[in-house]
């Protein structure tokens, strides 16, 4: 089976030769979609393919992930980002495939703060990536998939991530998807949202998502993430106007939050000291629902 790779970069010297490396070998064409980089990453991927079309900056780059499918001339097409690259055994795996399906979810695992991380939310983290060409952006969010007509099937070995290099990458990165995130939520918040955002992020991701078995960096990444969902509250308060949102003693309207938030990790406590798994699955159904962030 034919296969395009699909590729968009903006300034990637750093990582697009070992994404380009890893799949020249099942490509039958590749297509680099360039935001005008300004470094050697348009003179790197021309060793690789010379289907490169320069366009300029946007800030929604599924725009751009899009048009690089919309050029694909094959009828299957892998999506893959510059920070990413197939495994051998994914590489193996895709060569021995029946393309029998509609698309295909690959799972993928991140290396943050210089740790592959296999909890805390981030594995397996399945991400639809080798689609018959149909397949679209919906270009709404920095958070999608692409929409599939037909069904999709799970491969078992991994894309490599190098997501996250330093904290200061991710501090970078969490202005621009927060600002993103409160576009997407986009409706008004109470005031006991700027307690329950963060604390529950942490408590899905150490606890739900056993952050706790990544050790500190599990630890130190759950915690940032509930830092980019009090941003998050920020910004939709913002959008408000900043309005006061407390009647009455905002201290002791406080206290009776975090004495909420107190029992609660007092119960997940409990949960991974006693018996893990069935507490686990029905506090969360009951607790949480829907209301899971996305990475």
């Amino acid at each position: 089976m034919k296969i395009s790779v699909a590729i968009t970069s903006f300034n990637e010297e750093k990582n697009i030769e070992r994404c380009l490396k890893s799949v020249k070998d099942i490509a039958d064409e590749i297509i680099i979609v360039d935001e005008k980089s300004t470094d050697n990453t348009v003179k790197i991927a021309k060793k690789y393919t010379d289907k490169i079309f320069l366009v300029d900056h946007d800030p929604m780059f599924h725009k751009h992930k899009q048009l690089a499918l919309d050029k694909c001339t094959n009828e299957w097409i892998l999506q893959i980002d510059c920070d990413e690259e197939l495994s051998p055994e994914l590489i193996e795996e895709i060569n021995n495939l029946d393309f029998t399906a509609e698309a295909y979810k690959i799972p993928r695992k991140s290396l943050i703060f210089g740790k592959w991380f296999e909890h805390t939310g981030w594995y397996p983290d399945y991400q639809v990536k080798l689609v018959k060409k149909g397949a679209y952006y919906p270009c709404k969010s920095l958070h999608e998939d692409m929409v599939v007509d037909g069904e999709i099937k799970i491969l078992t070995n991994d894309l490599l991530h190098y997501n996250y290099a330093s904290v200061e990458q991710f501090i970078d990165r969490m202005n621009k998807y927060t600002t993103d995130d409160a576009e997407f939520i986009n409706k008004p918040v109470v005031w006991t949202d700027a307690i329950k955002f963060p604390v529950d992020e942490f408590l899905k991701r150490f606890f739900f998502w056993e952050g706790y078995k990544d050790g500190l960096h599990g630890l130190v990444l759950s915690l940032l993430k509930a830092a980019d969902r009090e941003i998050v509250f920020a910004k939709l308060w913002e959008r408000q106007g900043h309005p006061e949102l407390v009647s009455g003693s905002i201290l002791k309207l406080f206290y009776q939050e975090v004495k909420k938030s107190t029992r609660d990790y007092n119960y997940w406590k409990m949960v991974i000291e006693q018996n893990p798994m069935k507490k686990l699955i029905l506090r969360c159904r009951n607790k949480f629902g829907m209301t899971f962030s996305r990475i």
